[in-house]
Order: structure tokens, then sequence, then C-alpha cells
């Protein structure tokens, strides 16, 4: 009986450990890139917790932000609105609970719309909607 006590103090040991040490390498960065003909990007993002607030991205210029998910059981999302003369666009950026499936580091804007890049992979996702 002593031995599954310490088996079990050792493994609820372990546990706490595991969870509450330092992530170094959890931080996610997230770019959005215009990449425009010839306009001023109006991006603006946000999560449940941050309001990264509107910004004015020149042609070739990006906008991006760190930040380090939940781990557990978390729910990491951030969604952007991109905005650009007469035309509209909203996009989730970041989907914790998608991460492996379909998030893109950086999203290319460009004039028929939203691609999403990782590395030398890019994939078209969404035009632009008129208002």
């Amino acid at each position: 009986m002593a031995v599954h006590k310490k088996l079990l103090a050792a493994i609820v040991l372990a546990t706490i450990i595991i969870v509450t040490a330092p992530r170094p390498s959890c931080q996610e960065t997230i770019q959005v890139i215009n990449q425009l003909s010839s306009n001023i990007l109006i991006v603006h993002c946000a999560s449940d917790d941050d309001d990264l607030d509107a910004h004015a991205v020149a042609i070739n210029a990006t906008c991006a932000w760190s930040f380090r998910p939940i781990h557990i059981g978390g729910a990491t999302l951030f969604w952007c609105r991109l905005a650009v003369e007469d035309k509209r666009l909203s996009f989730v950026a970041y989907d914790q609970a998608r991460r492996l499936a379909s998030n893109y580091p950086d999203w290319l804007v460009r004039d028929d719309g939203l691609h999403g890049q990782r590395g030398t992979f890019r994939e078209f996702i969404k035009t632009w909607n008129r208002i």
C-alpha cells in the first residue's frame, strides 16, 4: 500500500511540474500582410480578452502581434476585420481548438481576397464582400 501512495504522490508531483512549467516556445505570432496593389488596408483584430485596435497598414507592410495561447482546456481565438475602400472581409486569424487543422501564421491580403500562408504553402481563403 505504501508503494502505491508513493507512486501516486510522484505522479501528482510530476503533473504539477509539467502543468506549471514555463513554455518559452509556445508563443504564437500572427501577421496580416497588405499585398494590395494600391490601397491602405484597415486591420482590426481582437480576442475575448484583447482588442488590438484598428491599424492602417500601408502597401507591403505588416500588422503583427504575438501572444501565448491558453494551454489547459484553453480556447484562444482571434478574429480580424479588414476594410479597404468599399470592400470588407472578416475571418478567424487564430483558433486554438483548430490549431493544427487550419491556422496560418501569415495572412496575405490581396486584391482578390484573403490567402493563408504557412512557409511556402499558400491557400486562397475568402473573397472580399462589397458594401
